[in-house]
């Protein structure tokens, strides 16, 4: 790989009184110039061992499904490499083990792709603990644990209009919840426009430290108009997806940034990359009037 390095450097000259710089009816105050440097260095990249990818979100009700795929070095074309020589088995909390078929498709819900299916539907309660494994033919192996948390229910949405005319309106929106007490809890809040299946418009997680036990609120800004069909989701985390998920954005805002700390995603599952967990979250639908 050829790194080019280039440096720019201004210099700005101040001349003294009756200096070098005196004109004619006046005084230069300064004079800038820059100059272009510039330096190619080759370096020797090691070589990437490819590793397996999980991202599988277990929900009740639904049939389990996994996508599976390898990891490519970081300068390499941004496409997914999926392996298809990969056997996926969930483990149920009754000891249960379901291979899944491999079986290609996109949830039309949340417009994710995945590369194993299930074919029974999932019965999650909270405190349940499921376990995945994934392994291939060429002996890489992958393992997860996940447990379900506790459903914290939302007790009321509100929103509210500002005074601007009709055509500039706008509205934002306020949830409010009870944190359980006497424990450390984690959440996800997502308010999606017309379909959760395309991104959302407010997304951000938080942590519980300076409001346990007590009811909190979470808000958004001016942004949504009168008639906006909105889903709002309330996700209670365990610690790990959390986690999951502040490593994530961490990377993301230090991706191409040269005065960052580089951030390394703190995946739920070992011996290869990526996110194992069971959802606990209610949504809602509103209409805002």
């Amino acid at each position: 790989m050829r790194i080019t390095w280039i440096w720019r450097i201004l210099v700005t000259m101040t001349p003294t009184p009756g200096g070098w710089a005196a004109v004619a009816g006046g005084v230069v105050a300064g004079l800038l110039s820059s100059c272009g440097l510039q330096k190619d260095i080759d370096v020797e990249l090691p070589a990437y061992p490819a590793q397996l990818v999980i991202e599988a979100y277990l929900e009740n009700g639904r049939l389990p499904r996994v996508a599976v795929s390898e990891s490519v070095p970081y300068l390499a074309e941004p496409q997914a490499q999926v392996p298809t020589d990969v056997t996926v088995v969930l483990t149920r909390p009754n000891g249960t083990r379901d291979t899944l078929r491999y079986a290609p498709g996109v949830n039309m819900n949340t417009d994710k792709a995945y590369t194993h299916s299930g074919r029974a539907r999932l019965t999650a309660r909270p405190g349940d603990v499921f376990q995945l494994e994934a392994y291939d033919t060429r002996g890489r192996r992958v393992t997860g644990s996940a447990t379900m948390p506790a459903l914290v229910p939302i007790d009321s949405i509100r929103w509210q209009f500002n005074n601007e005319p009709v055509e500039r309106r706008q509205a934002y929106l306020t949830v409010k919840f009870q944190d359980p007490a006497g424990t450390t809890d984690y959440y996800r809040f997502q308010v999606h426009k017309r379909s959760i299946a395309h991104d959302s418009e407010v997304e951000y997680t938080l942590e519980d430290r300076l409001n346990n036990g007590q009811a909190i609120t979470l808000g958004t800004s001016y942004e949504f108009k009168a008639n906006d069909t909105l889903f709002v989701t309330l996700y209670h985390l365990d610690r790990p997806y959390y986690q999951f998920l502040q490593s994530v954005q961490d990377a993301r805002n230090a991706n191409g940034n040269p005065f960052a700390q580089p951030s390394a995603v703190r995946s739920t599952v070992t011996g290869g990359v990526g996110i194992f967990t069971v959802l606990s979250y209610q949504r809602q639908r509103v209409i805002l009037k």
